[in-house]
């Protein structure tokens, strides 16, 4: 059963960093692309980047270009997302996704960007 436990979050001042982690179970990972999200409460789930398999291609995300890095480890099944220069507007609850079973989404890990 495709399930994921997302990590990593917190408080963090305005300009500070966050690494997310997630892991995934229950799929063959490395044959997958992987995706992470963010919601903030009452507004619509936002596509934040996304890796392909072996990560060939990455994408990002307007809002978080030259901010955020996806990466992922195959070997670990797990997915990360390095975020620098945090804007309170990036606050939100944070999910990671696979193309193996849209839809399917973990507790997710709350960043919260506040002085």
């Amino acid at each position: 059963q495709v399930h994921f436990v997302e990590s990593g979050g917190g408080l963090v001042h305005p300009w500070g960093s966050l690494r997310l982690s997630c892991a995934a179970y229950g799929f063959t990972f490395s044959a997958y692309g992987m995706s992470c999200y963010r919601q903030d409460p009452g507004k619509e789930r936002e596509l934040v980047a996304r890796i392909t398999s072996i990560g060939s291609l990455i994408s990002y995300a307007e809002s978080v270009k030259g901010r955020f890095t996806i990466s992922r480890d195959d070997d670990k099944n797990m997915v990360y997302l390095q975020m620098n220069s945090l804007k309170p507007e990036d606050t939100a609850v944070y999910y990671c996704e696979t193309l193996r079973a849209p839809g399917t989404w973990g507790q997710g890990t709350q960043v919260t960007v506040s002085s």
